[in-house]
């Protein structure tokens, strides 16, 4: 039986947090740019006129960023020596012996784990997916990382501390 890897919290940050978040700075920026909204100061007086391309590149740099860190991410599954992987339209099947490398940045707030396999898939080279939530682990590494790398080393006939000997 598959042993979900992947947060709870996966549609959530790929379909509802981009869609709220890329949503409500175009809004505003639309706003800015069309003069209406009534943003004003305390005064009456219309916004600093900077501020609708401050607006216009949070939107476009903020948007990139969600795509890279959210939109990308995918769901994954993982039994004794195969990953099950879905974007919610399309569910793949990578054996662990195709998975080239296991890595993640631990800089930023959802741990992205970036999955890199040996061939391409219909989902790529490689695929993101966010880890389950460990409260307070900051910067440190996140324990499936490790996980994975040893199961693909065992499924590739390697020992997970070394090359076979």
């Amino acid at each position: 039986m598959p042993r979900t890897i992947s947060s709870a919290q996966t549609y959530l940050m790929k379909f509802i947090f981009p869609v709220l978040w890329i949503g409500a700075f175009a809004s505003v920026t639309v706003l800015l740019f069309s003069g209406g909204g009534g943003f004003t100061d305390e005064a009456g007086n219309p916004p600093n006129p900077s501020l609708k391309w401050t607006f216009l590149f949070a939107t476009f740099v903020g948007g990139a960023f969600i795509y890279c860190t959210c939109i990308r991410i995918k769901r994954v599954a993982v039994d004794a020596q195969t990953l099950y992987i879905s974007n919610y339209q399309q569910e793949i099947v990578v054996p662990l012996r195709d998975v080239e490398d296991v890595t993640e940045n631990r800089w930023i707030n959802i741990h992205p784990v970036t999955i890199h396999f040996h061939r391409d898939t219909e989902f790529g080279t490689s695929i993101v997916f966010m880890p389950k939530v460990r409260w307070f682990a900051f910067f440190s590494s996140h324990p499936i990382v490790a996980e994975l790398q040893a199961a693909a080393a065992r499924s590739q006939g390697a020992s997970p501390d070394g090359p076979a000997a």
